[in-house]
């Protein structure tokens, strides 16, 4: 969930959204996968539930519920079709600097490309997601993928953790080295399951992706 946070952040700024309300619904986006990973009566219902309860701003429960194709929900904001965009690349491009001497640093869209094409490596990611998500946001897929690649690379060790298996499959966030999230969302984590406690991050702008014609 934290590479997702970070990927959020990055592409707020880029937007010129609100980077606190896209980074919490970065973070907490995944809430409750840990205990209800169940797509049909779980995820992401159980999270939507308590964050509703908590009183959390529409908008970051509709995004949550919308990055979830089993939802049937339409992504109608910026801010969801981001969301869904970033969602499971953020985990795969984690998940290939894993198992790269060199983690994030060099990495480039040719070299996630090649692992993508590799069925048994994050075999749970779904390919033709990654490439949906990238078309639904209006942006070309490599530099979507080089996007998320530098909004992660100032993140790297914490991201890279070697005690820590990468999340390569529904999501990640981003890199906790900031202030401690902050917003309509920072207290509605803890009841809900896979409760994130750590700080969210501002880092400095990637290169801006080119929209598609």
């Amino acid at each position: 969930m934290l590479a997702v946070e970070g990927s959020m952040r990055a592409y707020a700024r880029h937007f010129g959204e609100d980077e606190e309300i896209w980074g919490v619904t970065g973070l907490l986006h995944d809430l409750d996968y840990e205990r209800f990973s169940s797509l049909k009566d779980g995820h992401p219902r159980i999270a939507m539930a308590e964050l509703r309860q908590r009183g959390v701003a529409d908008e970051i429960i509709r995004a949550i519920g919308s990055h979830a194709d089993e939802m049937g929900l339409s992504r109608d904001s910026t801010m969801e079709r981001a969301l869904y965009a970033v969602d499971e690349l953020s985990g795969f491009v984690v998940a290939c600097a894993y198992v790269r001497p060199e983690g994030l640093a060099g990495m480039t869209p040719k070299s996630v490309k090649k692992k993508m094409k590799t069925a048994s490596f994050a075999a749970a990611v779904d390919r033709d997601q990654l490439r949906r998500g990238a078309e639904e946001l209006g942006v070309e897929f490599d530099a979507h993928v080089a996007f998320t690649i530098a909004a992660l690379q100032p993140h790297a060790d914490v991201l890279l953790a070697r005690d820590a298996a990468p999340d390569a499959a529904p999501a990640t966030g981003a890199a906790p080295d900031a202030a401690p999230a902050t917003g309509a969302a920072a207290d509605a984590a803890p009841a809900a399951g896979a409760a994130p406690d750590a700080p969210s991050v501002a880092a400095d702008d990637p290169p801006a992706p080119d929209p598609q014609r």
